[in-house]
């Protein structure tokens, strides 16, 4: 059977300057193995809105072809690095804009967990269905965070945990305009350079004011903030908080086939 293949870094021929201007999901495949790159190129070859625009296999390729191509999603696989949690830290420093879903070879809730907490958009394993990954990859195209069902039960029991916490401090918490649509945006899916264009001030302003909305919530990162949000109906909606009552605007993504 014949099988699909590029070389390491090049453009996808669904790319083509034909194709220029078109609506796609620009992916990067990032995984050490050539056959599994093969089938995801076959899987989302079947979808009118994804397309492979380039691939690597191994992390110093990953990196160039972030740099190289226009993409929308990197998809890399955490053998790539010693460090996975570590790489991820540098590539999302080195390239602001580009979403990143991991593949782990199994369900790891530690990794999975570390993961989130440095920016990663989804986690899933190699044995992840087709029809879920095409899911998984349109929601973040989105912005929006995306785990199965095991996933959201990790981060969930995770924040019960941090929940436990002495919580004296925290009966009236008080933020300000500013900080409410910062929140907002937060629990969003935006990044620090996309929440400045939108609130009109800069990323190290920003960086600034989520200190502050930290240490008024009492949690520790992005991750914590949008659970906290979920859990305390603490949210704003398009920058305005939310009145007593109203449903929380903060969500994260449930899958098809996960439990609410």
């Amino acid at each position: 059977m014949a099988t699909i293949s590029i070389g390491v870094g090049e453009d996808a021929a669904h790319t083509a300057s034909a194709e220029a201007g078109a609506d796609f999901i620009r992916v990067i495949v990032a995984d050490t193995q050539a056959i599994f790159r093969a089938g995801l190129r076959k899987i989302f070859a079947l979808e009118d809105d994804i397309r492979v625009v380039g691939q690597a296999e191994t992390l110093t390729q990953t990196l160039s072809a972030a740099h190289k191509f226009s993409a929308d999603i990197l998809i890399f696989e955490a053998a790539l690095a010693p460090n996975p949690a570590e790489a991820v830290s540098d590539l999302l420093r080195q390239t602001s804009t580009l979403r990143l879903v991991v593949v782990t070879a199994e369900p790891d809730e530690e990794l999975t967990l570390e993961l989130l907490r440095r920016g990663v958009h989804s986690v899933v394993s190699r044995e992840v269905e087709p029809e879920l990954l095409v899911d998984c990859l349109r929601k973040v195209s989105e912005g929006r965070p995306w785990l199965d069902s095991r996933g959201i039960e990790w981060v969930l029991q995770a924040y019960r945990t941090q929940g436990v916490r002495p919580s004296a401090g925290r009966a009236k918490v008080q933020l300000t305009p500013k900080e409410t649509l910062i929140v907002s945006c937060v629990t969003q899916g935006m990044k620090n350079k996309e929440i400045a264009v939108r609130v009109g001030t800069t990323e190290q302003v920003v960086k600034n004011y989520l200190r502050k909305v930290y240490d008024k919530l009492g949690v520790a990162d992005r991750l914590e903030l949008a659970l906290y949000c979920l859990n305390n109906r603490a949210s704003t909606r398009d920058g305005k908080p939310a009145a007593s009552g109203d449903p929380a605007s903060a969500e994260i993504p449930v899958p098809a086939n996960s439990v609410s």
